[in-house]
């Protein structure tokens, strides 16, 4: 069976072997021979023609129809390039028409000349390298870590910043240190209806002379909140929810505590946090009504101590290790009427992993033999 796009034609054997073709209704016996122009989309040997009647010697001339060109092949689309047709279908492309008419062609095309590669000659790798243009920017130098100074180092008060809010209001409840009221309520015996027990930990209420005989279940330590965890130090049930750990039942019995000259002021926990800049680390308590006058924020470059004394008779207290070094003399606290801002500015601008210094194995076995 023929391959598509064969050219058919027949030639007379004897006129074949004397170099000319017969004339038109001479007897004769045909061959087939391979025709290599490129015909069809096929080029080479390989496409044969059978016998068949020429009409005449003015028409071989015109017998073969094939492409003069090359095989295109560029962006899917495929065509000669001899002719302007292209098609994205490789059969359609295989049944193009040649464009030129010529005689057939027995002998095989000459092969295409490759360009000759010169490999006697070994050059370098970075000259086989494409040539670009070379910007070199210098890598900035590192900051060379701070040395951390020493725990032991003096502790400084912070600057305190009271705002016009906080003082509004510490007017308006008068809870400053200097009020009357407050003092002789303290000095007096009476308790009344609906007073809370002073005990942390202890959220029952006064109710009457059977409040005295109730026993009160509280915790004697202070509230510790480290690394996220929020514990008492007294039994130390740590979590980090902040209701969870204000819904925690006391590890100590004994009696409630109504009157403040008992009880003095009264550790409670508050919720705080932290963030941080480039150069800067917040931290805000939220303490509402906030005492100025009673509050101390102290610290070195690397230990940080607050004592915050809020609406008249609570207290908090926290001791953090930082993570980092902070410029004392650039630090101040924020006290407005709602929280407290401790702004402490970094000795050296870098991001820190967390606000406290985590402990070691070596520091946390010390501390629980201690305790």
């Amino acid at each position: 069976m023929l391959p598509p796009g064969a050219c058919l034609v027949s030639h007379p054997l004897r006129e074949l072997r004397a170099g000319r073709f017969n004339v038109p209704g001479a007897p004769h016996s045909s061959v087939s021979i391979p025709c290599t122009s490129s015909i069809l989309g096929l080029s080479g040997p390989g496409l044969h023609f059978s016998t068949a009647v020429i009409p005449g010697r003015e028409r071989i001339r015109d017998a073969c129809t094939y492409h003069p060109g090359v095989p295109v092949f560029h962006d899917a689309l495929k065509g000669w390039s001899c002719c302007k047709r292209r098609t994205t279908d490789f059969s359609d492309f295989l049944s193009i028409v040649g464009c030129t008419k010529g005689r057939h062609n027995s002998e095989k095309p000459p092969e295409p000349v490759k360009p000759e590669v010169k490999t006697t000659e070994k050059k370098e790798l970075s000259e086989l390298k494409p040539k670009f243009q070379e910007h070199i920017i210098q890598a900035p130098k590192p900051v060379e870590a701070i040395k951390r100074p020493s725990p032991d180092e003096p502790m400084t008060n912070l600057e305190l910043k009271i705002s016009a809010s906080l003082k509004q209001a510490l007017d308006k409840l008068k809870l400053s240190s200097g009020n009357e009221e407050d003092k002789k309520e303290e000095d007096s015996d009476e308790i009344k209806i609906g007073t809370s027990c002073k005990n942390g930990g202890c959220s029952k209420t006064y109710q009457g002379l059977q409040s005295l005989e109730e026993v009160c279940v509280y915790h004697s330590g202070v509230p510790i909140f480290h690394e996220g965890m929020k514990y008492w130090s007294c039994c130390r049930r740590k979590t980090s929810d902040f209701n969870t750990f204000l819904a925690q039942e006391g590890c100590t019995r004994g009696k409630h505590v109504w009157t403040k000259k008992d009880a003095g002021k009264k550790v409670v926990p508050c919720r705080h946090d932290w963030h941080q800049t480039g150069g800067e680390v917040t931290i805000s308590v939220y303490a509402k009504n906030s005492l100025p006058e009673l509050s101390q924020v102290e610290a070195n470059s690397t230990l940080l101590n607050v004592h915050i004394v809020f609406e008249g008779e609570k207290e908090f207290h926290q001791n953090v290790k930082l993570w980092g070094v902070i410029d004392v003399k650039r630090s101040y606290v924020t006290m407005t009427a709602t929280k407290i801002e401790i702004t402490m500015r970094k000795a050296e601008p870098m991001q820190w992993a967390s606000l406290e210094l985590p402990t070691t194995k070596k520091q946390e076995k010390q501390k629980d033999i201690a305790d």
